[in-house]
């Protein structure tokens, strides 16, 4: 093991040009059966390498015994956009899928297969689904995939018909794939419709959470449903949709509701939600989302300037029955100009549902604003009413954003995020760092 405790000053460098977005997953794994860390991001022409380097789709692999760490390429300048970060899969048979998309500027989900099992090291050839007549011709964004052993069937949920949330199939570990319909659907409001995130067992169930539409353009609500045997379920159990596989989709409306807009909760006014992490351990789920705080703006059109300055971080917990929504933490300002409901996002640990890591510029623990984004955690001895937290990063000479908790095996702790400075999706300056434990540290 690489630390015995999480320490800041104990950051590994695992890549030096590198970001990701939040709607693909996983975007990191590590693989028990040869102890390392895969972590997926795309570098940009504004870090090292430059512009011969920019938009590569890369995956970091770090041997957690030795520290060793290499950067593989899985395609070189496809677009320099955080959305086309590759999600990661471990199959059956120990090799890896890696599948990606660029940002709504073609058609393509793309995908590769590792040449051998738990070895990152070369890939077959690139392999690619065509969206254009599908979505006609509008694009395809975000690669999320989802092994289910009860049905040996992968899924990969796409952004494209639509703009709407829709799933690719395959029935062989992710060496081909074909489309199979449309999880939501309803008139487009704005940009897009619905950003959701996805969490599985592993076995017969992927349970999910979605918007209405982007938050620059509806003042969304959160609803939750799961995905069974063929079927969409609301989080009480009953039956929303069936079959999944090559349905028309439905409104996400017809789900469990996690969050509502204009929710007052300790005395502010929440709206515009945005979906951030989703995790589950056993039967109890943990999400944490974004939304505005007494905002009176409104919605505002893309060409105005936007000014939203008050953002929080929620988390909400399903005990298996029902939702319980509590605050979490100021997350201040909007973290783009152009982007009002950008944060610096929060995650949930995969192996502890009562510990978060969140990004903000507000310390949690004394309201005070900081000089630039820092990372904390975030503990909960009673389901997220209350929280103790903990200083991961302090007085920081760079942002340090969208941290995530590594799934894959119990007995490693590990959290990535980037540090850096981020100007837009396609313009970053950022660096990829870990701090890696025994989960008994």
């Amino acid at each position: 093991m690489v630390n015995d405790a999480l320490s800041p000053q104990d950051a590994l460098l695992l890549n030096n040009n590198g970001a990701w977005c939040w709607f693909q997953d996983e975007r990191a794994l590590i693989d028990p059966a040869n102890n390392t860390l895969l972590v997926g991001s795309v570098a940009a022409p504004e870090g090292p390498g430059g512009s011969d380097r920019g938009g590569n789709i890369e995956v970091t692999v770090m041997d957690l015994a030795t520290g060793e760490r290499k950067v593989h390429v899985l395609h070189q300048r496809l677009e320099s956009d955080d959305h086309n970060a590759p999600a990661l899969l471990i199959r059956p048979d120990g090799r890896y899928v890696a599948m990606y998309a660029r940002h709504k500027t073609d058609n393509y989900s793309r995908w590769r297969v590792s040449a051998r099992p738990h070895d990152a090291s070369e890939w077959e050839p690139e392999q690619q689904f065509d969206w254009t007549e599908l979505a006609d011709g509008r694009g395809a964004t975000y690669s999320n995939l989802h092994y289910l052993s009860s049905e040996d069937r992968v899924y990969n949920f796409v952004r494209a018909i639509n703009d709407d949330p829709t799933l690719m199939i395959s029935a062989d570990d992710g060496s081909t794939w074909s489309y199979g319909g449309k999880l939501f659907t309803r008139p487009k409001i704005g940009y897009v419709n619905g950003y959701t995130r996805y969490v599985s067992n592993g076995t017969d169930r992927i349970d999910l959470i979605t918007t209405d539409h982007h938050p620059r353009d509806f003042n969304n609500s959160i609803y939750h449903g799961y995905i069974h045997k063929n079927a969409l379920h609301d989080a009480e159990g009953n039956v929303v949709n069936h079959p999944v596989i090559d349905s028309e989709g439905i409104n996400q409306a017809s789900l469990t509701t996690v969050f509502q807009a204009g929710t007052t909760l300790d005395g502010d006014v929440l709206t515009h939600g945005w979906t951030t992490d989703l995790r589950r351990q056993g039967p109890e789920l943990a999400a944490i989302v974004t939304c505005r705080a007494n905002d009176v703006n409104g919605p505002l059109r893309r060409e105005q300037m936007l000014d939203v300055d008050d953002h929080r971080l929620l988390y909400a917990r399903f005990d298996g029955a029902g939702w319980e929504l509590h605050p979490l933490a100021v997350a201040g300002p909007g973290l783009l100009p152009h982007e009002q409901d950008y944060t610096g996002l929060g995650a949930v640990d995969p192996n502890d549902l009562n510990r978060v890591y969140i990004s903000t510029p507000v310390d949690p623990r004394t309201g005070v604003g900081t000089a630039r984004y820092e990372i904390y955690c975030g503990m909960t001895s009673d389901a997220g009413s209350g929280w103790v937290w903990e200083a991961v990063t302090e007085d920081s000479a760079v942002d340090n954003l969208r941290p995530m908790v590594v799934p894959g095996d119990p007995s490693v702790h590990a959290v990535c995020w980037f540090r850096g400075s981020m100007k837009s999706s396609q313009s970053y300056e950022t660096e990829i760092v870990a701090l890696i434990s025994s989960a008994r540290g």
